[in-house]
């Protein structure tokens, strides 16, 4: 669960969503791992039998990590922020550290400039993902060669946080498990 509240962050909808970004990212099992600290300790590259983990919530840990010969990214907490992005974000939101609220209340702010917040907020969640994918390469559809989840994962991953569908996106859902 993020560490933001709901009320802070706009809703029950927007933690659930938070929480289906993360297992996104970062996958359960390194979630689940209390070294991870909710997942807001990993750096990108980590593995869940290999943990690579910042040393403190100070400010963005800014390591960049080689995960192929192709790719390398400074991704970190548990939205996988790039460090590029931090600065102007800590100071736009006025952002003390780099701490789980910190990182909680940067996610947020990038969704709001996706136009996804009132999409989560009224259960529209597959509009929400298709609009937040150019910023979270795991997402569907996102386009960045790496791996990309199901939206049937992540609508199951969001629902088990709390999250509620709007109608459409309720009978797509209903749907979509019936397969199964």
């Amino acid at each position: 669960m993020p560490r933001i509240s709901p009320d802070e962050a706009g809703g029950l909808n927007v933690c659930a969503f938070l929480d289906m970004l993360a297992l996104s990212e970062l996958g359960e099992k390194m979630l689940a791992d209390p070294a991870a600290d909710d997942g807001y300790l990993i750096i990108v590259g980590s593995l869940p039998s290999s943990l690579d983990l910042m040393t403190s919530y100070a400010d963005h840990p800014r390591k960049m990590v080689r995960l192929n010969k192709h790719l390398s990214s400074t991704a970190a907490g548990r939205y996988q922020i790039l460090s590029r992005y931090w600065g102007h974000y800590k100071t736009q939101l006025g952002l003390p550290d780099f701490g789980p609220e910190s990182q909680d209340r940067y996610a947020i702010q990038q969704i709001r400039e996706q136009q996804a917040l009132p999409q989560i907020q009224a259960g529209r969640f597959t509009e929400a993902v298709d609009r937040c994918r150019n910023i979270w390469a795991s997402l569907p559809g996102a386009g960045y060669g790496q791996h990309e989840n199901s939206l049937e994962k992540l609508a199951s991953a969001y629902v088990e946080a709390g999250g509620k569908f709007s109608q459409r996106d309720r009978d797509w859902y209903d749907a979509v498990r019936k397969q199964y």
